[in-house]
């Protein structure tokens, strides 16, 4: 009996170490792809300002916060891009799952009753790793926080069932799911059969990048406001900080500061430094200590013919950063200040 216990405890320990390789591989990539977009950015932004700024500008990154408003209907700057940011068509099921906000499911654009709070964290968990297997250990693990009743197992299949039902309501009794589905000794959701509003923004997120990367700030602008706009509060809102969950909502959280840093530098370059002041001020305040935040601010409002107010926000920045960190601030914001106060024609350019 002892035997076979430790064999049941060796094969969990190996599926729960290779699950945990397995994600922590596909974060190292995604985080190499998030610095690959903010160099893209810092690369186009120092062509379009023609300031050198060159490798000095290191990597940024900062907690969560909101975003700023994402209406894409602005006065002063046009988004009627006749080639918009691709959209993958909608799944044949009709199943849509979004969590940039409070968790929500939808099928054939209804939304659907998720259940009881178990329930609905067994789902919140799979959909946090759409396209790869979850194993019935680590979702008991999950739910129950690793002490698990004897009843566990029974009530991972009811929920897995009910789930069922709610995501395909229309599947012929004895059908295969075709949404939730079993693999191996647990349970995944297709991701050929679903669309998370979070691939959604990503893939506008890319398409921002790949813009500006080609030069094409006006195009850029609306794939980055396109994917905002899809956001409705913290990630995964509910259970940011389970620890299932709480990686991929923080990935998420990171990504959503550096696209809004991209559109405000965006609305910048194509000259619209007036609205991207109040935006940046609300960013900056939320979020201190991210200096290419401080650093857009500052230029935005040297070009709206703020150079005194441009200044004390680099002075403000300088002072938070010496006081209560005890570090000098980078030299991209140290070269900014120079440059207004020579006022260098470059800081005019577009």
């Amino acid at each position: 009996m002892h035997t076979e216990t430790r064999d049941r405890e060796d094969r969990r320990d190996t599926t729960t170490e290779g699950t945990g390789a397995r994600r922590i591989a596909e974060l190292e990539h995604e985080v190499r792809e998030l610095r690959r977009a903010n160099e893209t950015l810092k690369q186009y932004v120092s062509k379009a300002l023609d300031l050198d700024t060159g490798p000095r500008r290191e990597d940024r990154a900062g907690a969560r916060g909101p975003g700023p408003d994402t209406n894409t209907d602005r006065p002063g700057v046009r988004l009627t891009d006749p080639e918009r940011p691709s959209r993958r068509p909608a799944p044949a099921t009709g199943v849509e799952f979004r969590v940039l906000g409070p968790v929500e499911a939808a099928v054939d654009g209804r939304r659907v009753d998720l259940g009881a709070p178990k329930q609905r964290a067994a789902l919140v968990l799979l959909v946090s790793q759409v396209g790869q297997p979850v194993s019935v250990d680590t979702l008991v693990d999950a739910l129950w926080e690793g002490r698990p009743p004897q009843s566990a197992i029974t009530s991972l299949h009811a929920y897995i069932a009910n789930l069922r039902r709610a995501l395909e309501p229309h599947r012929a009794p004895r059908t295969p799911a075709t949404v939730l589905c079993t693999r191996g000794r647990g349970y995944l959701l297709d991701s050929r059969a679903v669309e998370v509003d979070a691939h959604r923004f990503w893939e506008h997120a890319t398409a921002g990048w790949q813009a500006l990367d080609r030069g094409d700030p006006q195009r850029a602008l609306y794939a980055f406001e396109a994917g905002l706009a899809l956001w409705r509060g913290e990630a995964y809102a509910e259970v940011a900080g389970a620890p299932h969950v709480a990686p991929e909502a923080v990935r998420l959280e990171e990504l959503r500061l550096s696209v809004t840093e991209g559109r405000c530098a965006t609305l910048i370059a194509v000259g619209s430094h007036e609205m991207a002041v109040p935006e940046l001020v609300a960013f900056t305040q939320a979020h201190p200590l991210r200096e290419y935040g401080c650093e857009l601010l500052t230029l935005a409002l040297y070009r709206s013919g703020r150079q005194a107010d441009a200044l004390s926000v680099l002075r403000a920045h300088q002072k938070r950063m010496v006081e209560g960190l005890g570090i000098s601030p980078s030299p991209a914001l140290q070269h900014l200040e120079l440059e207004i106060l020579r006022q260098a024609p470059e800081l005019e350019r577009s």
